[in-house]
């Protein structure tokens, strides 16, 4: 039995729409959308933007953090909220 201490946070997944030759993601796969089918997207806030746009039909679920939303806005809509 090992007596090494093993961090408890495991990394995020990759972003769904990852790409090995051409990567485009910006960060990781902290969003997470769903769709009507209930089926779950994990992807980089770049990736989330560009869906979430286009597809009214996906909603954030309640597993990605405030701070990941906060991310896909600033993708979206630019860093705007400062007058």
């Amino acid at each position: 039995m090992s007596t090494a201490h093993r961090s408890r946070k495991s990394s995020l997944p990759w972003c769904d729409l990852r790409e090995e030759e051409n990567p485009t993601c910006d960060g990781p796969a902290d969003v997470v959308l769903v769709g009507p089918d209930s089926r779950e997207h994990r992807l980089c806030a770049g990736h989330a933007a560009a869906l979430w746009l286009t597809n009214p039909a996906l909603v954030f679920s309640a597993k990605t953090r405030q701070a990941a939303i906060e991310a896909v806005m600033r993708q979206a809509f630019g860093p705007g909220g400062t007058r």
